[in-house]
């Protein structure tokens, strides 16, 4: 099966079943099929041929979703945009992507016109509202969807390299669907689910969703920018039954004033991902929401999910207190991929919740590379046909994974990876840095805060106020450092590297697991 199959296939079994639920708009299947294959005689009409690039730059909308099955029937690679990337992050990314169309959202106007001042190999761009509408009415009629093999690629993600250079993440068409079919099985989806699309679209925590919930004929409900009190009401009003949202947004809405005075009952499960959470806010999520609470993780490599804390059959039959023991743990294995703690050297380590390995994936939902990058892609995996997640662990006699620190120096700030290279590079511009270090400390909003420890040059002087707000002109404002600390030097390790460790021991909580080896 391919993605559009997941689309054509409910179309033709429920086709008045209601699809979307976007604001006052209401689709049915088999309207979302016949809006999304408009869409694709456009884009094909614009030029684009098979294993062309085409972006999406929206908020939460039936045009995301739209766009998801579009560029799946015309044979297209979707890139999804994270809007809140600056223009320069987003000109380098569909630079790279050499992407040939841009679809926008109303409201995007402003940052397309700058973006085509980049020298891009954009050809044409097509903004939401009116025109958008006119388009698809222009385009209507018979169209024969294009054949797809299960190993074309069928969508290009961007996530932060090492080095701070974005880097496509290739998922096929296999990936994708392997990923829907198994987490209709592990959570099981049904017609019945109301699904609430309130983590961005651009990012995978949200978008497998778009394809498992379509699957099983599910319902979309479209929440285009999150604000705990308006995704209270929209639960209450939609009668959302199941969504996964990163734990920022989860915090904001169990400490709400006016969280418990909403009709939540219509859900029956809430997943979390994209960022650590501490067990209190478990344990607030499950008194507040009053719903099944499961822990995700995954990557935008892996389409993304490896583990559920979904608790075994004799596990449920626990006492509250050791039942959200494991809820708030990363999970163990989906029952879809295979994974594996291992060593420095690649050997298993010890189920004793102690020995730290780093967790290895593989399976039909892992991707096959990354987008032009022969040398990075050989680089991710091991012998086998292993993916290095670079995420460390530590895994119980039950098969739970608990991750405890990242090879990577990638900071989780609200369910967005930053990489401490952008922002040190930011830093870096600024006239008055002599030196600087960017880390992730735990906080109780953000996950992790963006932390940078700086030395000034002699005779400079500068505020963190203004450092803060310098950056915030570099990069995207999530990335910008939340504190600054002014040291006259930075600690160094002995062969005189930056002492990230040293930095976080000094100005947060230490860990409590042995180190990597």
């Amino acid at each position: 099966m391919d993605i559009w199959a997941t689309l054509s296939g409910t179309a033709a079994r429920w086709p008045g079943r209601f699809a979307v639920r976007d604001g006052d708009l209401r689709f049915a299947y088999r309207e979302l099929e016949q809006r999304a294959l408009a869409l694709a005689r456009f884009l094909l009409a614009q030029g684009l041929r098979a294993g062309d690039r085409v972006s999406i730059l929206d908020v939460n909308s039936h045009r995301f979703l739209e766009a998801y099955y579009a560029a799946a029937a015309a044979g297209l690679i979707l890139n999804p945009l994270n809007h809140r990337l600056a223009a320069p992050e987003l000109a380098a990314i569909l630079q790279d992507a050499g992407s040939r169309c841009l679809v926008a959202g109303p409201g995007f106007e402003t940052l397309v016109e700058e973006l085509r001042g980049h020298g891009l190999p954009l050809e044409c761009a097509l903004l939401g509202g009116d025109e958008y509408e006119a388009c698809l009415a222009a385009h209507a009629g018979p169209f024969e969807p294009a054949a797809a093999s299960p190993d074309d690629v069928a969508q290009l993600y961007y996530t932060s390299g090492t080095t701070g250079v974005p880097k496509g993440v290739m998922l096929t068409h296999r990936n994708v669907v392997s990923h829907a079919r198994g987490t209709i099985a592990e959570l099981g989806l049904s017609a019945d689910d109301v699904w609430g699309h309130i983590a961005p679209m651009f990012h995978l925590a949200d978008a497998w969703a778009s394809f498992a919930i379509t699957l099983v004929g599910g319902v979309h409900v479209m929440v285009p920018r999150f604000g705990a009190e308006s995704v209270l009401r929209a639960i209450e009003q939609e009668r959302i039954t199941i969504s996964n949202l990163i734990p920022t947004m989860l915090n904001l809405m169990v400490k709400h004033p006016r969280a418990r005075e909403f009709d939540l009952t219509s859900l029956r499960a809430i997943l979390s991902g994209g960022a650590p959470i501490a067990p209190e806010v478990v344990r607030q999520i499950i008194a507040v929401l009053g719903c099944e609470y499961v822990q995700t993780y995954g990557l935008t490599e892996t389409s993304p999910y490896l583990t559920l804390s979904l608790l075994h059959e004799h596990l449920a039959e626990l006492p509250a207190e050791e039942r959200l023991r494991y809820q708030a743990r990363t999970g163990r294995a989906c029952s879809f991929v295979e994974l594996k703690l291992a060593d420095a050297a690649g050997a298993p380590v010890p189920a004793d919740d102690q020995t730290v390995g780093e967790i290895w994936a593989r399976g039909e939902t892992v991707t096959p590379g990354y987008w032009n990058r022969p040398e990075e892609t050989a680089a991710a995996f091991a012998p086998g046909g292993w993916l290095r997640t670079g995420d460390l662990a530590v895994i119980d006699g039950e098969g739970y994974f608990n991750i405890v620190d990242r090879r990577k120096d990638m900071i989780v700030s609200g369910g967005e990876n930053v990489y401490s290279i952008e922002v040190e590079n930011a830093l870096y511009a600024h006239p008055a840095v002599l030196e600087a270090a960017a880390f992730g400390l735990p906080d109780p909003t953000w996950g992790e805060a963006v932390t940078a420890a700086v030395v000034l040059k002699a005779g400079e002087s500068c505020s963190a106020e203004a450092l803060i707000a310098f950056c915030r002109e570099q990069i995207a404002a999530y990335k910008a450092p939340k504190q600054v600390h002014f040291l006259d030097e930075l600690p160094r390790t002995g062969s005189g590297k930056i002492s990230k460790k040293t930095l976080r021991e000094s100005f947060g909580p230490t860990s409590v697991v042995a180190p990597w080896p």
